[in-house]
């Protein structure tokens, strides 16, 4: 069996620590996602998926438990460690596209690759190829502003992959669309993610797109409460 892509183990969380009004969002949860699966983490507003994901993203830091991306433990490392391999390793995608708007589709996607160290042609050829994958590559020299809300969130969707990393981490990445432009950007990322053969956590509080992942994970009261296949 291979090695995890992402292991949660203990993770606590709370917000407030030591105060009357301190608030526990995570306690003890345990996670492992395998190469290759797309995992749906469902749960209800204020139940703990943001939090959940921006600790898996290194965006955060647990109060208590352990992250191994990789198979790397990122406990006590660095703070240039852990931004390498959120840069390197992760994608992130949210409800909200925040794509930067004076720069067009296609430089929002080579941005992160040179930061990354990625030479310029190399990265817009990059940036192509994933624009022409989710249908958007006529559009690659226009400004978000000038982009459809769907056209928008392909392109971040893209910007996420840029780095090929072995993780996706989205939350309600789709939320923030009509029903009709929702399923059909759902299937521009499964499309996107089934390609690439990473592993994704999804976090969504829509059953019918939550059915049409590998495994469901359910979150309540600040711990997981059920994982179905």
């Amino acid at each position: 069996m291979s090695e995890p892509v992402l292991s949660l183990k203990g993770i606590t969380k709370a917000y407030n620590t030591g105060r009357p009004n301190e608030v526990t969002v995570l306690r003890g949860v345990g996670l492992d996602l395998a190469p290759g699966e797309v995992v749906a983490l469902v749960a209800p507003s204020g139940a703990g998926k943001s939090t959940l994901l921006h600790i898996a993203g290194l965006l955060d830091t647990p109060d208590a438990g352990t992250v191994h991306i990789g198979g790397e433990d990122m406990t006590g490392r660095s703070d240039g460690r852990r931004t390498a391999v959120r840069r390197s390793d992760v994608g992130f995608i949210y409800q909200f596209h925040h794509l930067l708007p004076e720069f067009t589709a296609l430089e929002n996607i080579v941005l992160p690759q040179l930061v990354n160290g990625t030479g310029r042609r190399a990265a817009e050829e990059r940036a192509m190829e994933l624009l022409t994958s989710v249908g958007v590559a006529p559009r690659a020299g226009h400004r978000p502003a000038a982009l459809s809300g769907g056209e928008q969130q392909r392109v971040a969707f893209c910007r996420a992959m840029a780095n090929a990393p072995a993780l996706l981490l989205a939350d309600e990445p789709t939320g923030n669309l009509d029903p009709q432009t929702s399923d059909q950007v759902f299937d521009t990322l499964m499309d996107l993610v089934r390609q690439t053969g990473l592993c994704a956590l999804i976090a969504t509080h829509n059953p019918g797109l939550a059915t049409r992942m590998d495994r469901r994970i359910f979150l309540d009261g600040g711990q997981m409460v059920s994982n179905l296949s």
